[in-house]
């Protein structure tokens, strides 16, 4: 008998998974380079040993007050120089409309960690590819603003001597700063640059701008750092080049995951080979659980379905 010869639908090929040879074959360092499902109890622990990391490491970096001062004088001078020092009207014009401020105060307290904790919940659902690279540039962000905590010490407005800045989660007895009232001794009071809350929110509008399809939500997202640039300076707790410090961190921590991956986040893939959860899309184009993987430039013969292209996520 002659040797029977095994022939493959044309782009059939193509739509399979690699084999797992091919994941074996390069090396430690690619295969680290390679974004990967994410495993859900470790991002939970990972997230929660690397903000209580950063929150040890913030408050134990010594609280040298009289440097703060200074460069807090430095600054404000600095920004009357460039004609942009209007935090003190900001701040005694909002603190005159007392629910607004109230509002802003609580704002201040909460959304810092409830948007930025969302939008990871939603990459690690909606866009498993790109997750471990959007985390690293908050990662990175985060570990660079540590350094200037330490190199760079600086007091909020609200704490700056001779000033007439409004103290205002102390006048209106609100739950909005770990660094006033009786929470001020669990803080380092004089870690105001760079700004996180500008940091951490500019990160979650990008992030939901460049990966959300809803229109209304990609404008919430570029809204939610601009309000966020309004709070911080309302509320005295950070000047405007705080602010810059921030965007200047997270510009430090997209080049490291470009430098890592190749890549900029938002440009990988959405998913990545590997077991789907139960009623999750196929990473695969035009496969559906139980229907046999159609590529693009296969046949279709009488009485086969077509490939159903995927929803748009």
């Amino acid at each position: 008998m002659g040797d029977a010869t095994v022939t493959q639908p044309e782009g059939l090929e193509a739509a399979l998974p690699p084999p797992v040879a091919a994941e074996t074959g390069p090396g430690v360092l690619r295969r680290l380079r390679t974004p990967r499902r994410p495993r859900f109890w470790f991002e939970i622990l990972l997230i929660a040993v690397s903000y209580w990391t950063y929150s040890l490491v913030r408050n134990a970096v010594p609280e040298q007050k009289a440097e703060a001062l200074r460069n807090a004088d430095w600054i404000w001078k600095a920004e009357h120089q460039l004609g942009i020092a209007v935090e003190e009207s900001v701040n005694h014009a909002v603190n005159s409309v007392t629910w607004l401020i109230i509002g802003m105060n609580y704002y201040y307290a909460t959304l810092h960690f409830v948007v930025t904790l969302g939008v990871l919940v939603w990459l690690y659902r909606r866009h498993p590819g790109r997750y471990a690279a959007t985390r690293l540039v908050l990662f990175a962000t985060t570990a660079v603003a540590l350094a200037g905590y330490y190199l760079y010490p600086l007091a909020p407005p609200r704490l700056m001597n001779g000033g007439d800045f409004i103290d205002t989660v102390m006048v209106h007895q609100t739950w909005g700063s770990m660094a006033s009232g009786d929470l001020k001794n669990m803080s380092n009071q004089y870690a105001a640059m760079p700004s996180m809350h500008i940091g951490w929110s500019v990160w979650c509008g990008l992030t939901i701008f460049a990966l959300a399809s809803v229109p209304w939500v990609r404008v919430l997202g570029l809204l939610y750092p601009a309000l966020t640039l309004v709070v911080i300076v309302a509320t005295a707790n950070h000047f405007w080049l705080d602010a810059v410090g921030g965007v200047l961190c997270l510009a430090f921590g997209f080049a490291v995951a470009r430098l890592w991956y190749g890549r900029l986040p938002y440009a990988l893939p959405e998913r990545v080979p590997g077991r789907e959860p139960a009623g999750s899309r196929s990473w695969v184009p035009g496969w559906r659980p139980g229907r046999k993987p159609v590529g693009p430039r296969s046949r279709v013969s009488p009485g086969q379905e077509r490939p159903v292209a995927r929803d748009r996520v």
